[in-house]
């Protein structure tokens, strides 16, 4: 994300969005109610031409500020949506006060207008700071499959599976050998679409992945020096959970959003488990603890921070000096948190 212009004064901050990331950061950054403006298209008809109903009229662009009333995020399509009523744009294309949407598209600006708070501003920093982040990939492996992870910001992206071609081990070797190799070079192929990638975390139950890394030693020396080799009891979704679990993304990568994320949540849930009096969770629970000061750690889905209560929990934890986490929503971890109220607390001293 880069911040093109802004002024403080009315509030309004010019963003260009440069990922998916991005995209997925601004759904949370934008609210109901807001007022947002770019370069938008829209098919005008000429309504004096007489022309029949099957012309489909003329596609225009033009600068065009809508305020809020929906927010749809689609992270497999990568598509972000703002649809809300008109309140500025040219008077003979486009009539004032009527519902449009816009399409946010990457590396195309947009000028947000809004009431700023902390966890806002925050959250756009953030996402700028996160730009800059190198690419780290799980590559889960069981015999003849393949599944990516691509770590992002919001959670987990999943390719796959990639399917290898490689039948019983009486098949003749030199042509088994051969469909492995093009196994080999279809998963490796597909790795190298995204760019600069920091780390390869190949994890798997058997050989596979053991038989790749040196396949990546022989063929792809650089990514061998990335790469990683971890056990797991699965491969597939399983095994990049599992992964993500046991706390080594974790350990490899401290700005891993996803990892960190999990492994609080982990812990929180592990505590849970112990009936212990450490933790606490649900809006009004939380709530009540922080205004007592008992709140070490705080655990917000990303969902909730809209919410004005629920902001005015997470400054009571910070005066009382205490963390704040936002947990992304679109990963399983935050997907628990849910299931708890969407609110949880690391305690100080049991209440």
């Amino acid at each position: 994300m880069q911040i093109k212009n802004q002024d403080k004064k009315i509030g309004l901050i010019e963003v260009i969005p440069e990922t998916i990331d991005d995209l997925w950061h601004l759904s949370h950054i934008v609210e109901e109610g807001d007022y947002v403006s770019t370069l938008t298209t829209r098919r005008i008809q000429d309504k004096t031409s007489g022309k029949t109903r099957a012309d489909r009229g003329v596609k225009k662009t033009f600068f065009l500020g809508i305020r809020v009333e929906k927010i749809n995020f689609h992270k497999y399509t990568g598509m972000l949506r703002f649809t809300g009523i008109i309140e500025s744009g040219p008077e003979d294309l486009v009539p004032l006060g009527s519902h449009h949407t816009i399409n946010v598209q990457i590396n195309n600006s947009i000028k947000i207008q809004k009431t700023w708070n902390k966890w806002s501003l925050e959250r756009l920093n953030t996402a700028v700071k996160a730009s800059k982040r190198p690419t780290e990939i799980i590559v889960a492996m069981e015999d003849n499959t393949t599944d990516l992870g691509i770590i992002k910001q919001y959670g987990i992206e999943y390719i796959g599976p990639i399917m290898g071609d490689i039948s019983g081990k009486r098949q003749i070797q030199k042509d088994r050998k051969e469909k492995i190799n093009q196994y080999y070079e279809e998963v490796t192929k597909t790795i190298q679409q995204h760019e600069n990638i920091n780390k390869l975390i190949i994890i798997g139950p058997g050989f596979t992945k053991n038989d790749y890394y040196n396949f990546l030693e022989d063929k792809y020396p650089n990514l061998a020096k990335k790469s990683i080799l971890e056990n797991t009891g699965s491969g597939g979704h399983a095994g990049i959970q599992e992964v993500l679990k046991n706390g080594l993304i974790e350990s490899l990568s401290k700005d891993a959003k996803v990892a960190t994320e999990t492994a609080s949540v982990n812990k929180l849930l592990e505590q849970i488990g112990k009936s212990s009096n450490t933790v606490i969770y649900g809006p009004k629970q939380v709530a009540d603890a922080a205004n007592m000061g008992a709140i070490e750690k705080l655990l917000v889905l990303d969902e909730l921070v809209r919410n004005k209560n629920t902001q005015k929990t997470m400054n009571t934890v910070e005066y009382m000096g205490g963390k704040v986490e936002i947990i992304s929503s679109e990963h399983d971890a935050g997907k628990q948190l849910q299931a708890l109220g969407s609110i949880a607390a690391f305690l100080r001293f049991p209440i």
